[in-house]
């Protein structure tokens, strides 16, 4: 009796069975999520799902999803070194911007504290330009002083009128000049250090009288670039060289 041939089983080529049971090799550097589901969409505006990360939208914000449709996390975008360097430039401005906002909501909040009322204000603008007038006070003195002092040089060096005059009476005179151009000097930098004084106050004055009104601290843009000169310590003292001796006492 004759055996029955065995019946013969086609081979079906490896690709085929891995394409029927779904699971397709991942592409080199986008590893298949576990259980998972990327979605985006791309920029023609349509909707694409994958088990691993979108080629398409790499350059975009892509969702991984579980199976259940649920988010489980969002994926930023891909940038290459030329784009995250845009991208931290951008967030470096957009930092500074708001530490600058809180810095003036911090400075306006302070402003309002020091100075409740315009009194109170006017008191701290006499107060810083008190020092100043005394400087300027004390360069007049000296000028007067110095303009003095001068006026028995000019009649001792009038007696030598037509002659060689003397080095003593030249030196001094000299003195007197470079004297009286430091003064003239001093006079114009304190001039102009109480317009500065009181272009801050009124810069600031400005201000306040905003936020009494009800501006909102902060929505007044930057504050003023200068401060004034602490009390005291204005911007040239006025501070007089050593008067010249009289001609009569320097010739002893």
């Amino acid at each position: 009796m004759k055996l029955p041939r065995k019946a013969r089983v086609p081979l079906i080529p490896a690709a085929l069975l891995v394409l029927a049971s779904g699971n397709l090799p991942a592409q080199p550097g986008a590893p298949a999520s576990a259980g998972g589901i990327y979605t985006c969409t791309n920029d023609q505006g349509r909707k694409l799902t994958s088990d691993r990360p979108i080629a398409d939208c790499l350059h975009k914000e892509q969702l991984l999803l579980n199976r259940d449709g649920s988010v489980r996390t969002v994926i930023p975008p891909t940038y290459t070194a030329e784009e995250r360097a845009e991208r931290e430039a951008r967030e470096r401005r957009a930092a500074e911007l708001r530490a600058a906002q809180l810095d003036a909501v911090r400075r306006d909040r302070n402003l309002m504290s020091r100075y409740p009322n315009e009194a109170a204000h006017d008191k701290a603008r006499e107060q810083a330009l008190e020092p100043v007038r005394m400087a300027i006070a004390a360069t007049e003195r000296r000028l007067k002083e110095l303009a003095a002092e001068r006026v028995p040089l000019i009649n001792e060096a009038e007696f030598y009128q037509g002659r060689q005059l003397p080095a003593k009476i030249r030196l001094q005179l000299d003195a007197n000049d470079a004297a009286m151009e430091a003064q003239k000097s001093a006079a114009a930098t304190q001039a102009a250090e109480l317009d500065r004084v009181n272009g801050f106050y009124d810069v600031e004055l400005e201000r306040l009288r905003r936020l009494w009104a009800g501006a909102q601290p902060g929505s007044l843009g930057p504050m003023p670039a200068s401060a004034p000169s602490a009390p005291g310590r204005p911007t040239g003292t006025g501070r007089a060289p050593r008067p010249l001796q009289p001609a009569s006492a320097a010739s002893r």
